[in-house]
């Protein structure tokens, strides 16, 4: 949603700024990624032994003999804690996620990916899948265990004449998103530039253009996937239809998905998007104002509002502001009308709405993904699912920035509606297609040192907006308790359990917004 997109762009300006203040976070006592230094020597030869970790945490032992065994097989690299590219590759966009993977399989082909995983359920290592590194829950690196990297698989391949686009695990959105504007063609991806598209679009895929077009899920044709078997399989609604149903916002519980073939759109239309900033004496009637206005909406219209605190970019000094998107993916004249009702909620300090081609209104001035940030911004992030922005809603957001820690850094909500309603619920694993809202709470700092009780500290401050809520986004934060996760999955759960037990039965992947197997529950 909008609030996570103006987030990042906030935090990248914060870090170039400023210098990176807290040290990483302390690694536990009994780190199982380091390894058994017995025959490593000042040119970097093979350690006799690599420890590592299970599923279910208990310690495994990986001989020489099997790591250059699966070095060999790869195309792409396999790194362990002392080899080059190791540090940079086990980060994710997190920084107050500070795991170390026992092994690091860098994938360039769907090959690699077969033979990451035949070892990971060889040796029932845990297991983690990164594409874009984006995570926000952190749950695409793992603590002892395997990091199956797909970020060096970017291939895109856009076929103008049957509107498709194919795409590798490891595309960011600003890439496929330029791509298909190349071709006057467009697919519904998510709003931060720097998102990896797997991750996206396993979870739904939410962004500005999904009232009129859908889900990123709904407009995926076909996945090549694989399973912990070590099987590749088509999937599509023909191949493997049970999977095809599963993928469309199941998250990442039923394989890795090597490569996704996109619906493309006509769209080489400008838009006219953009944002407003007001003070924060206006929140109340700023955050109103767009809920009202987005309630008979056209599918067009894309809004999101929210309190912030701004890092001071633009003429305005750093302080607590109301932030408001808007989108209008039809003919710019066409959402010139919506401007009026806009005004209505008073004289912004400024005003950025004008027409602008699409990949600027996604993606920034430079369409395209910026640079990824260093380690050193704490994230955390809580969503939920809501029927109504009411009052009490509206008051308690303002009042956790009134009373709240100073790295509080949003509160915001974002329209869901449109095309996203009109597809029934049972039809695909993204359940909450009813929900009328997405509200989300942020928090960022700079300090590790303080990681632990920060996150305490906003885990306390979700309490007081969690009963507004009911089921969360799955992309926006990690596995959580059963009764959340039923409230996510709806009706659909039980058919996700199903599909778990079948496919993936021992909980091979368990990394993300997890479906227990039966086994396992």
């Amino acid at each position: 949603m909008a609030g996570l997109h103006s987030f990042a762009h906030r935090a990248s300006a914060r870090i170039g700024r400023r210098q990176f203040l807290g040290s990483a976070a302390t690694a536990a006592a009994l780190i199982p990624a380091r390894l058994l230094w017995a025959e490593v020597s000042a040119s970097g030869a093979m350690p006799a032994e690599v420890a590592a970790v299970s599923g279910e945490g208990k310690p495994v032992a990986l001989t020489a003999a099997e790591i250059k065994e699966l070095r060999a097989a790869l195309k792409g690299k396999l790194l362990l804690a002392q080899d080059a590219g190791y540090e940079e590759a086990r980060r994710v966009w997190n920084g107050s996620i500070n795991r170390h993977p026992a092994l690091i399989v860098r994938c360039e082909n769907r090959d690699d990916i077969v033979h990451a995983v035949q070892f990971a359920s060889a040796h029932s290592l845990l297991t983690a899948v990164k594409g874009g590194g984006h995570s926000l829950s952190g749950q695409s690196t793992c603590e002892g265990g395997i990091m199956i990297d797909l970020s060096s698989m970017r291939d895109i391949q856009v076929d103008r004449d049957k509107h498709l686009a194919r795409a590798q695990s490891g595309v960011l959105l600003a890439a496929l998103d330029g791509k298909c504007q190349e071709a006057g063609l467009v697919t519904p991806l998510g709003t931060a530039a720097d998102t990896g598209i797997a991750g996206l679009t396993l979870g739904g895929g939410q962004g500005r253009l999904m009232r009129k077009l859908g889900l990123s899920c709904d407009n995926v044709s076909s996945f090549e996937l694989v399973t912990a078997d070590g099987k590749v399989r088509k999937v599509s609604a023909s191949e493997n239809p049970d999977l095809y149903w599963a993928l469309r916002g199941g998250g990442g519980n039923f394989g890795v998905v090597s490569g996704f073939e996109y619906l493309l759109h006509p769209f080489a239309h400008p838009v006219l998007a953009g944002g407003r900033t007001y003070p924060f004496s206006q929140a109340r009637a700023v955050m109103k104002g767009i809920a009202d206005m987005a309630a008979n909406a056209a599918d067009e219209v894309y809004l999101s509002a929210g309190i912030d605190r701004s890092g001071g970019e633009g003429t305005l000094p750093k302080g607590t502001y109301v932030e408001v998107e808007f989108v209008y993916s039809g003919d710019p004249k066409d959402g010139e009308r919506f401007l009026p009702m806009l005004d209505k909620l008073g004289k912004p300090l400024n005003d950025t709405i004008t027409r602008k081609p699409y990949v600027v209104a996604q993606n920034g001035p430079t369409g395209a993904a910026p640079p990824a940030l260093p380690p050193g911004l704490g994230v955390y992030v809580r969503s939920g699912f809501t029927q109504a922005i009411t009052d009490k809603l509206i008051d308690e957001s303002i009042h956790a920035f009134e009373q709240g820690p100073p790295w509080l850094d949003e509160v915001s909500f974002g329209p869901i509606g449109g095309q996203v309603a009109r597809i029934k619920p049972d039809a695909t694993a993204y359940w909450n297609r009813d929900a009328q809202y997405e509200f989300f709470l942020i928090g960022a700092w700079m300090d590790h040192s303080q990681d632990e009780h920060n996150v305490a500290v906003m885990r306390d401050m979700w309490k007081v907006f969690e009963p507004f809520t009911k089921g969360y986004y799955v992309n926006t934060e990690p596995s959580a308790t059963e009764a959340r996760l039923k409230a996510t999955y709806g009706d659909n759960y039980a058919r996700l359990v199903q599909l778990k037990d079948q496919y993936d039965p021992k909980n091979l992947f368990r990394m993300n917004a997890n479906i227990k197997p039966t086994a396992h529950a």
